[in-house]
This record gives structure tokens, sequence and C-alpha cells, in this order.
């Protein structure tokens, strides 16, 4: 009885919504492959991975014993997919002069992984000098979602400087989504970039960030208000933090016009909407604390010891 009630209904079910989707909305496009395939640009940013850190992330098809071959079909795959995927981003594969365009902006990106690949190694040697825990390089390119983090973002922000929609952002959110680091594409970042730990970081569309800066997790660099919505868009909305930074966690650093000057330590729970002075140490201290129940060891209301404080020694 019940299999039978579903098949007469069904039918008036998928009808009204058929109907519903013949209003015009931005929700009731429904022909596919109109839009960039999500799948497909994971694909792509695995298989580019591959080309910046060969040796590293295994091709489950493509078995070969020359290096040049497996490379030279591996770049000849990547640009297949790629062209594809900016074709459709730009309007469509079957658009006047979108093949054309598409092939372009994906020649020119593929041009740059000498470049990005560059930028990777100076991550990956601040990953390592940064971090005590890091046993070897392989350790770091392998397990820290730091490191997938913001290779992905460098090679999404080629793309997103070439012009190209969505797929930069898409590939961005994929990190995100793995990591818990959210850096949109259009943020500019120097070389020796770390990030420690990393779940929880935002780093927002106008950031700017120099050479030799640390983030530990938690940190928001972030629009000081973001009231205004679209009338924003293509405004400095995010800070710019120079040189030699370290950002503590928690730390939320906002506004277009705040900076952070070289060589400045912001420490953790720090709240910034406003320039800092370079080789300025930023804390919050004698934070108040509360006790209830239970015995306190001892509580220190003095100065710390700056022999062994972070804002002190660092």
């Amino acid at each position: 009885m019940a299999d039978e009630r579903l098949r007469e209904r069904l039918p008036q079910v998928t009808a009204a919504l058929l109907a519903d989707y013949q209003q015009g909305r931005p929700i009731d496009r429904i022909e596919p492959f109109r839009q960039p395939d999500r799948d497909a640009i994971v694909e792509m940013i695995e298989k580019l991975r591959r080309l910046v850190l060969p040796g590293y992330f295994r091709d489950r098809v493509l078995r070969t014993c020359d290096h040049r071959t497996a490379i030279t079909a591996l770049m000849e795959d990547t640009a297949c997919l790629l062209r594809e995927q900016i074709a459709i981003a730009l309007g469509g594969w079957e658009a006047e002069g979108v093949q054309a365009e598409a092939e372009e902006r994906t020649l020119a990106f593929l041009e740059r992984l000498p470049e990005i690949r560059a930028l990777t190694e100076t991550d990956l040697e601040a990953a390592f000098d940064g971090d005590p825990a890091a046993y070897s390089l392989d350790e770091i390119i392998i397990a820290y979602p730091g490191l997938y983090a913001i290779t992905v973002n460098r090679l999404a922000h080629a793309l997103w400087t070439l012009g190209v929609p969505l797929i930069p952002r898409i590939m961005t959110e994929h990190a995100h989504s793995l990591t818990g680091i959210d850096i949109h594409p259009g943020a500019s970042i120097g070389r020796y970039f770390f990030i420690d730990h990393g779940t929880g970081i935002v780093v927002g569309e106008t950031t700017v960030i120099g050479d030799r800066v640390k983030l530990y997790q938690g940190v928001t660099l972030g629009a000081l208000s973001t009231r205004g919505g679209q009338s924003l868009r293509g405004k400095r909305r995010h800070p710019t933090i120079e040189d030699n930074v370290t950002i503590y966690a928690g730390a939320s650093i906002l506004g277009g016009e705040t900076v952070i000057g070289r060589g400045a330590v912001i420490g953790s729970n720090v709240f910034i909407t406003h320039s800092i002075a370079p080789d300025t140490r930023v804390s919050v201290r004698n934070q108040e604390l509360v006790f209830k129940g239970g015995t306190v060891a001892s509580v220190r209301e003095s100065a710390p010891d700056c022999d062994s404080e972070w804002f002190c020694n660092l």
C-alpha cells in the first residue's frame, strides 16, 4: 500500500518541482556543465601538487619508469583539464573566442609553475626552521595542513591574478574544508610564509602579507566591517602585515588601513584595529582570573620574568 501511494503521488511532486524551476531565479538554473566542476577542480589541484612537488604524491593511473615521460603526460593532462574548466568559467566552451582565451590563460598559468615552486621552497624552509616539532622536510610536505593550504593558495592566487573567475575560490575553499585554514585567493603573500597548527585562520581578500611572516591558529586578518556589502567590493578592507611579523593564536587584526610594522610581535587574543609601529610587542597582560572552588597554589600578579616570557625576548 505504501509503495502504491508513492507511485501515485511522486509524479505530482516532481511536476510541482519542475514548475518551481521555471521562475527565472538564480537557483533555477538547471542546465548541466554550465559552471566549473568542483570535482574536476579538486582533481586538478592534486595534479598541480604533483607538478609542484614531484615524487611526493603518486599518480594512481599513470605508470612509467621515465621521469620526463611522466611529467610530460601529467602536464598535458593538467593543461587539458584546466583549459576546459577555465573555458566554462569564462562563459562556456561554445562561446565565441572562449576556447582561445582559456588556452592563453592556461599557458600563462602553467608558465608560472617554476615561480610557484620557488615560493613553495621558501614556505617549506620557513616551516622547518620555525617548528621544532618538525623532524624532516618530508613530514612537512606530506602531513602539515599549513603547507597544503599555502600551496593551494599560491596556485589559486596565480589564477586569480590572471582574471580567472570562480575556479581560484573553489580551490581555496577546498583547502579550507580540509585544513580549517581560510585564505582568500586574492590575498598577496610574500616568501617564507609559515602557518603553525593552522585551524581557524582567516585571511581576507585584500590582505597583504610580507616576507617571513608566521601565523598561529585562530588568527583573523579581516575586515573592520562588512556592513556596506557589495559597495565595498574592490576596496582595501584587510590589513597589511609587513616583513618578519609573528602573530600568536587567537589574534584579530582588522581594517584596510591597519598596518602591522616590520618585526612586530602580536600576542594571543589581541584585538587590533589600528596600525602598530615596527618592532613593537603587543600583548594582553594581567587578565582577571576568577577561581571557584579548589585551591590555587599561587597566582603571580607581578610583572613577568623577561628571561622566559615571549613578549620580552621575542
